[in-house]
């Protein structure tokens, strides 16, 4: 037998590898690509961060607009802080086999907010595994037909890819779950006609807007009509509020609108306030039944850990401590024309549409190409943004509801300043263009 190979202890470092050296370390142990991807936006190295800001290893700042929906509240926000800090001290991960508090407190708290009707939850560590555990309860109730709307996005795990409406991302990984099927986002005479020719066995999946397909928003009605269709055919409706829940639209929850309560409900992103990964599933009492009876049926090691709970209870302190469900929606009522005003200003008819709800915010471009390299000019004015994951045309901002006056300034200032370079390829600059310039 040969002698047990005895690994050399890392090296001890004081300092932030420099950006070669983690582009190396990138490239050595993690992906070429997003090696390749950092260095394409600057080779910026970001060591901490404060609100609405991020701060890189030379002291450059950047107002972080991005964070695909995670950081309503901001960075490291004080109550939530507190919370976690707390329970790092004490008790950071249960056994599982006792009670423990933070859980249950977690629970309450997030019900408190949800929708009426939804009164279960499970929680787990990623938006991916919300969806696989909705799916999973989806089957307990018979419905085994996925109904997922074209450029839905609900993860990358197998059973969330399946609902992914992007073939991009599901080829290099077929087959996936069978008997799934998409329709267009906003379409409910298309709906229901899957539906309603599988009675009692399909479970619908959509987003009230899709984030990552570009900020697409349906027509009014169309959430209560989805309901009504469900209920109609006698199928299992989840929401996937992972990136429009918790005030990112302005209301507690995109379902609000239209007074809709879905058999299941997705939290996700800012659920711990954007310092532990935690996601959860809120259920009626019919529907999350088979979890209730089996509480092994469907588990994870660190499902519910008390430090991501301390998180969520933080975070939902932080959301009503500070109000900013109201906060998201008055700031971008605020935005939204602002951002369409100097956008057209540089860009004319380059620009197709500029969207949005709350702090969810989109522009689209009529042609590829434009939305990456005002990404990218973006980074160099200070500003991070988010790309579209379903959408080469849009370019999305995820502001935090935490923005000052002298931070709105900086960004309409620097989106001026971006779509100014940009416009000499992809626009025609108007004449005094923007008020910030």
């Amino acid at each position: 037998m040969p002698p047990l190979r005895t690994p050399a202890p890392p090296a001890v470092r004081t300092a932030v590898p420099g950006r070669d050296e983690l582009g190396a370390l990138y490239r050595a142990h993690l992906s070429k690509g997003r090696a390749t991807l950092g260095e394409l936006f600057g080779g910026h190295v970001e060591v901490a961060s404060q609100g609405a800001w991020v701060t890189t290893a030379d002291g450059s700042r950047f107002l972080n607009c991005g964070g695909y929906g995670v950081f309503l509240s901001g960075a490291r926000h004080p109550t939530v802080v507190r919370h976690v800090a707390e329970q790092l001290a004490t008790h950071p991960v249960a056994t599982r086999l006792f009670l423990e508090p933070q859980a249950a407190l977690a629970a309450d708290a997030l019900v408190a907010v949800a929708p009426a009707g939804l009164e279960r939850v499970h929680f787990a560590g990623s938006g991916a595994e919300a969806v696989e555990a909705a799916v999973k309860l989806a089957r307990t109730r018979g419905r085994r037909r996925l109904v997922a709307t074209e450029n839905g996005y609900h993860g990358k795990t197998m059973g969330a890819l399946s609902l992914t409406g992007r073939s991009v991302f599901q080829e290099p990984f077929r087959p996936l779950l069978p008997d799934t099927t998409h329709v267009p986002f906003g379409d409910a005479a298309a709906l229901e006609a899957v539906v309603a020719a599988h009675p009692g066995e399909a479970c619908v999946v959509l987003e009230p807007v899709q984030g990552e397909a570009g900020v697409v928003i349906p027509p009014d009605g169309y959430l209560r009509a989805v309901q009504e269709i469900c209920r109609r055919h006698g199928a299992f409706l989840v929401l996937d509020e992972i990136q429009t829940g918790l005030g990112r639209l302005g209301s507690w929850w995109g379902v609000d609108r239209e007074g809709v309560t879905p058999d299941v409900l997705l939290v996700g992103k800012g659920l711990s306030g954007g310092i532990v990964p935690v996601s959860a599933v809120v259920a009626t009492h019919a529907a999350f039944r088979a979890f209730d009876r089996d509480p092994y049926l469907h588990t994870s090691t660190f499902a519910g850990a008390p430090l991501a709970m301390a998180a969520v209870r933080g975070a939902l302190a932080a959301l009503h401590e500070d109000d900013l469900v109201t906060r998201s929606r008055q700031l971008g009522a605020e935005i939204l024309p602002e951002l369409e005003r100097i956008v057209r200003a540089h860009y004319g008819t380059a620009v197709r549409e500029v969207r949005g709800r709350g702090l969810l915010l989109g522009i689209e471009f009529a042609e590829p190409g434009p939305a990456g390299d005002l990404l990218i000019e973006l980074v160099m004015n200070g500003v991070i943004a988010n790309h579209s994951l379903n959408s080469h045309l849009v370019l999305r901002f995820t502001p935090p509801a935490v923005l000052t006056r002298g931070d709105l300034d900086f960004f309409y200032e620097a989106v001026d300043r971006a779509c100014r370079a940009q416009s000499v390829r992809y626009g025609t600059t108007t004449e005094g263009g923007s008020n910030h310039a």
